[in-house]
């Protein structure tokens, strides 16, 4: 019986470590991926005073946790939803689109969220 017991903790034990290495690897390309594509975005950006520009929607949660993060930083941005506005459909979509949130600061663009990205964008745009 006890022979048994350990052989199954054993099995389960190699299963766990197989599964766990086999997911860990899956995110190992996104370790290497930058956080933000460089190029000329201007076109982008409904006006001339505009720093950042956020393309997101209403409900999703990690566009309010960029909305959050820019206002709590007092960051000036422009809040485009894709949902609502035509052309902020038509322009997520020219940026690649795929999901949201787009973010564009300076001559970057930063998709999902990720405040070390923003930083670092803000950062070379001001500099």
């Amino acid at each position: 019986m006890q022979k048994k017991l350990k052989t199954t903790a054993l099995y389960l034990a190699i299963l766990a470590a197989g599964l766990g290495s086999g997911y860990g690897l899956s995110l190992l390309p996104g370790l290497f991926k930058p956080t933000y594509t460089e190029g000329n975005y201007s076109a982008y950006f409904p006006n001339a005073q505009a720093k950042v520009v956020l393309y997101g929607t209403d409900w999703c949660g990690y566009c309010a946790k960029t909305r959050a993060y820019f206002k709590e930083n007092k960051i000036e941005f422009v809040d485009l939803d894709i949902e609502k506005s035509p052309a902020a459909k038509k322009a997520h979509a020219e940026l690649g689109g795929g999901g949201v949130p787009v973010v564009l600061i300076g001559n970057r663009k930063i998709t999902g969220y990720d405040t070390g990205a923003f930083q670092a964008a803000l950062k070379n745009a001001a500099g």
